[in-house]
């Protein structure tokens, strides 16, 4: 008993010194604080090793030096757009585009993210034909392939990509394969051992030291990227697996929103990849021209805006309050996890008192259950305030996106919640194109007609099962 008592006695003490850590060391957000000191208070012991696997912060040390755009010319461009727009020098293709300039000058400083005006973007809200695309893009490829996923299964989505990234590579074409470890754990050997076979370049982001015991739950790279000879580039929430073209008994039909641009963003695009994977790889991708081969090729405005805990700015998060705050009539948002914090929940209120219509979609089951119900808890604060809620019945609802007044749009991998905004490395588009934003008024007019609505009347009616879970959920948001 002596032994077992000093050792409770040890776990204690690392308890509490881990709690002044978060405290005084960590500089965590004050919300996030209180949530980590609540799961020690309430799991004393066991509440140590989930804050070794959950919270721990990334190395500043670590993360700044993967800034290379300097190298990539990225600083220089970012530099002549901004004396443009200061010295109202600009150029504008079309003259709407004037209205948001405060939005792009604001990710332009903050992001470095270049605004281009002559992309063509391709919406899809179906995985059958995103993926019928991708693929046929990828057999036309003659020069390099660059992947980034989340998720990349070995079934037969996975096993038919992987058949045309293996004849690419044997036919000449650099192949380069970057998947996030967590998210990716599963991924069979068998993938990486017939693609490297074939002379592709395959690696994984954040790999723990000890294979398949990968305990860095945060700070996952949840970006969707393809990039096929610098031309052409994919962005969005669908990942490579079966259930993301419907396929699956739990969520059944997989509705979700993805781009395929080509013009200038692919450039911008590809920047991100090769920060991405000269972080993960071994074997840097240098600067070469061929990289950023694209051409002019439409009239829409798009800026590639990215955000992880690698900054001291919430980028993507700061676009979509921007938008919010921007909106004239209407603003409609899709995602699958409705998490905001104060700043988020305050440009909504602020926008729907002021006249401005809010709708807002979830979908109708989880796949992340304490997510889920914390969405729950939120989406009461909207519905007091006066915001339409409805919950998507087609499948499961995995999209991420915001249209303002039909002319603004965001798409891209960026969840409404904390994890998506402070934890997650991820990337958008913000589309400055009233044919785009109409575009996506009208899927979401559609999905509509596949969803009910929650009105407070219904809302009030939940048993008190799940308020419990939510006000629990609410609590540890947070750090969901």
């Amino acid at each position: 008993m002596g032994i077992i008592n000093i050792l409770l006695g040890f776990l204690l003490f690392l308890n509490i010194a881990l709690g002044f850590s978060i405290i005084f060391l960590e500089r965590k957000d004050a919300s996030a604080t209180w949530a980590w000191l609540m799961v020690l208070l309430f799991i004393p012991v066991l509440g140590f090793f989930i804050y070794l696997i959950f919270g721990r912060r990334l190395s500043r040390r670590r993360i700044f030096t993967w800034d290379t755009k300097s190298k990539l010319g990225v600083k220089k461009a970012v530099q002549a757009q901004l004396r443009a727009i200061e010295d109202d020098d600009f150029k504008y293709k079309h003259k709407e585009l004037a209205e948001y300039q405060d939005l792009y000058y604001m990710h332009l400083r903050n992001n470095d993210a270049i605004l281009t005006q002559d992309n063509d973007v391709t919406l899809f809200t179906d995985g059958n034909a995103k993926f019928d695309a991708l693929i046929e893009d990828l057999e036309k490829a003659t020069n390099h392939i660059h992947l980034l996923y989340y998720i990349i299964r070995y079934d037969r989505l996975g096993k038919r990509i992987t058949d045309t990234l293996v004849k690419k590579a044997e036919e000449g074409v650099e192949v380069r394969v970057l998947y996030d470890d967590m998210g990716s754990r599963l991924l069979s050997r068998k993938f990486l051992k017939r693609l490297r076979q074939a002379g592709a370049h395959v690696d994984a982001f954040f790999p723990p030291k000890i294979p398949k015991l990968n305990f860095k739950i945060n700070y996952r790279n949840h970006r969707k990227l393809a990039i096929i000879d610098g031309q052409i580039g994919y962005i969005g929430g669908f990942n490579i697996g079966d259930e993301y073209l419907g396929e699956s008994r739990k969520f059944g039909y997989w509705r979700d929103t993805h781009l395929r641009i080509s013009g200038y963003a692919v450039r911008h695009m590809q920047t991100r990849f090769i920060l991405d994977w000269n972080q993960a790889s071994r074997h840097d991708i240098n600067y070469e021209e061929r990289y950023y081969d694209a051409k002019p090729s439409g009239d829409v405005g798009v800026q590639i805006v990215s955000s992880g805990p690698d900054s001291d700015w919430e980028q993507i998060k700061y676009g979509y309050i921007k938008m919010i705050l921007s909106a004239k009539e209407y603003v409609y948002m899709q995602t699958p996890y409705f998490i905001p914090d104060e700043s988020l929940r305050d440009a909504l209120r602020i926008a729907v008192l002021s006249g401005v219509k809010i709708k807002i979609m979830i979908p109708n089951k989880p796949d992340h259950p304490f997510v889920y119900w914390a969405t729950l808890s939120y989406i009461g604060d909207l519905l007091n305030a006066g915001a339409e809620v409805y919950i998507y019945q087609g499948g499961f609802l995995h999209a991420k996106t915001i249209v303002v007044d039909g002319k603004l749009a965001s798409v891209g991998t960026a969840n409404i919640d904390v994890r998506s905004f402070r934890l997650n490395f991820e990337v958008n588009a913000f589309l400055y194109d009233q044919s785009i934003a109409q575009k996506l008024v009208a899927a979401f007019e559609d999905d509509i007609m596949h969803s009910t609505q929650m009105t407070k009347a219904l809302y009030k009616k939940r048993s008190l099962g799940i308020r419990f879970k939510e006000s629990i959920s609410r609590l540890l948001s947070p750090v969901l």
